[in-house]
């Protein structure tokens, strides 16, 4: 039950959290890294480490001479080792079991991976997290901030909703052309997000040895072979039976060698977890990639900007909408595509009317608005006074 009450704190990492609370400053590819990976690893690391779930992680056999428990302590702690030129022999007659056999002059492989994993899968699931926290502090709740009141699908007075929408629109002209630094932010946690996953299906393959890269494809071929004729790369990769051999002295000093049988329970876990995370890595890896492409489009071509303002702004004119691209540079367009996240559709379709309005006007000589006589502020943070409050948080 303890196990249980531990996975029900992880999936905190993926709970559904009302817009009301917390501010968009991100997309669903970007949550997939920090909100379900890194869920999926810590898990993954609970479970490994949950003894009830399988008993010891390993039990080993022997002539009776040692006691067990020290046995079992020793090959835990060290290493096992299976004999490759054995593994597809006859189990029964041959051999006691895939890999097992006569190890004179023949290759051994090394397994000393397990009482790793749930390190590694820890470290794992920090690293999914990283990006995201960088952002969060350089985002520094901008967005959190400008949106506050106005925020999900609350009924709010409607002088209230004008009122908060002025300011908003008085802080983007005050501030306009001056985000860069914000998307440069962003848009590179979005590629550290692709190298991230990148970067761990390679470490993945370091820390088993070269065996993870072909694992899935593996797995794959190994369901369509025929029955009589198919071998489980699973169980190559992860034995459930390896050999462990202990030295000691004997009664007239001389060194004693003891071989053993262990039974490492544990790898029938660790087979469906790392047969999981390749599949999801892959998947992982390959929207990483399309979102990093789609966000190279947007920067390289205003056009697509056009196309997703007006996604958002129903009513808008096709014209109107390009004159207003044209105005913008690519941090202010990112801040735009986060109040259409945060904001109602009316509340931003109002936004983005009174801006074509008052960019558009802005081209020709003509008296200044209220809105843009105030001093244009450069910074790229909006000033608290201005949206009546401290910064908060995201």
């Amino acid at each position: 039950m303890a196990v249980f009450g531990m996975v029900s704190a992880v999936s905190s990492f993926i709970k559904i959290r009302y817009l009301l609370d917390k501010a968009v400053i991100d997309n669903m590819v970007f949550r997939c890294h920090y909100r379900i990976t890194t869920a999926i690893l810590f898990t993954c690391c609970i479970i490994v480490t949950a003894n009830n779930l399988i008993g010891d992680p390993i039990s080993c056999i022997n002539d009776g001479s040692i006691p067990m428990h020290v046995i079992n302590t020793f090959c835990w702690i060290t290493y096992t080792f299976t004999i490759p030129g054995q593994q597809h022999r006859q189990i029964g007659t041959d051999v006691a079991g895939p890999g097992l056999g006569n190890e004179y002059g023949q290759e051994k492989r090394y397994h000393s991976y397990y009482q790793w994993v749930p390190f590694v899968l820890f470290f794992q699931g920090l690293m999914f997290y990283v990006p995201h926290w960088i952002w969060k502090n350089m985002e520094d709740g901008k967005i959190r901030m400008i949106t506050d009141g106005l925020r999900g699908m609350v009924s709010v007075p409607e002088d209230y909703r004008k009122d908060r929408q002025d300011r908003i629109i008085k802080y983007f002209m005050e501030s306009l052309n001056s985000h860069n630094g914000y998307s440069f932010a962003y848009f590179f946690c979005e590629l550290l997000n692709f190298i991230n996953v990148i970067v761990n299906i390679f470490m993945v393959d370091k820390f088993l040895g070269g065996a993870f890269m072909s694992y899935g494809t593996d797995v794959l071929k190994f369901s369509n072979m025929d029955q009589d004729m198919r071998y489980d790369p699973m169980i190559e990769i992860f034995p459930r039976l390896t050999k462990c051999t202990f030295r000691k002295f004997g009664p007239s000093g001389s060194i004693q060698k003891h071989d053993t049988l262990c039974v490492l329970a544990l790898n029938i876990l660790n087979e469906k977890i790392y047969i999981f995370l390749w599949f999801w890595f892959i998947i992982l890896a390959t929207i990483s990639g399309v979102a990093v492409l789609y966000s190279l489009v947007v920067i390289m071509m205003p056009t697509t900007r056009e196309t997703i303002i007006k996604r958002s702004y129903r009513s808008g004119q096709r014209k109107e909408i390009a004159g207003l691209v044209r105005r913008l540079e690519i941090g202010d367009f990112l801040i735009l595509h986060f109040l259409s996240q945060n904001l109602t559709t009316r509340s931003y379709g109002d936004m983005l009317h009174q801006l074509c309005g008052l960019l558009g006007a802005s081209r020709t000589p003509s008296a200044p608005s209220t809105l843009e006589m105030n001093p244009i502020s450069h910074s790229i943070y909006p000033p608290a006074e201005l949206f009546g409050g401290k910064e908060t948080e995201t």
